[in-house]
């Protein structure tokens, strides 16, 4: 019966480490543009984050941080106000590290039962980090933009397939995000009902562009 039982025992050990190895390289994001990170978040906000705590739920628990909420920008119909965000404690599991009473954060994410959840498929940046178009398409822009699709270039040749859909070479150009597109560009639906990237800087509509800064 030993030999029996060291063998279930190394079978275990095996299959045990395996499981930790896949878990440690378990997430694994696809790349997104900002605008698309903020098209399909419930929430997104610019807080500071003022304190954390571990709680002891599932196998690696949940971190729970404090914020102090300084703007909302998408989201109202979900909550008025947000004072906790929470995301998995593992960052093999997507969880998200924020630094305590260090930066204002750009922060974005979903609410299941009324509580906000995010991780590192996010988009969540120190504020300062941002570029001003970036601050400008959170801040009214990007809406603008949420029934376009924009889409990937990895391998040329590319191309659009219909009128909704701005291409996104960042990919090409600077060997992966963040590229240009993504910090000085929004994908904008036009009068004409087309979309297309929109920097800021040509004369546009007034009434179609809000020109107040974040």
């Amino acid at each position: 019966m030993q030999p029996i039982c060291h063998q279930l025992l190394s079978l275990l050990f095996v299959f045990g480490s395996l499981q930790i190895h896949q878990l440690a390289e378990a997430c694994s994001c696809a790349l997104s543009h900002p605008q698309d990170a903020y098209c399909n978040s419930d929430i997104v906000i610019r807080a500071k984050v003022v304190g954390k705590k571990l709680l002891k739920d599932g196998p690696f628990g949940t971190m729970r941080y404090t914020v102090k909420q300084m703007k909302m920008y998408k989201g109202f119909n979900k909550m008025q106000h947000i004072q906790h965000i929470y995301t998995d404690a593992s960052e093999s599991l997507c969880g998200v590290k924020f630094d305590i009473n260090k930066y204002q954060y750009l922060i974005t994410g979903r609410v299941f039962d009324g509580k906000v959840y995010t991780g590192l498929c996010n988009f969540n940046q120190p504020w300062d980090r941002l570029s001003l178009a970036q601050k400008k398409g959170i801040n009214h822009r990007y809406q603008l933009g949420c029934n376009c699709r924009i889409k990937p270039c990895h391998y040329l040749p590319c191309f659009v397939t219909s009128k909704n859909e701005c291409l996104w070479t960042d990919m090409l150009s600077h060997f992966g995000y963040p590229g240009y597109q993504s910090r000085h560009y929004a994908c904008v639906q036009q009068k004409e009902g087309y979309c297309s990237w929109y920097r800021g800087m040509a004369g546009r509509d007034k009434t179609t562009i809000n020109a107040t800064d974040p």
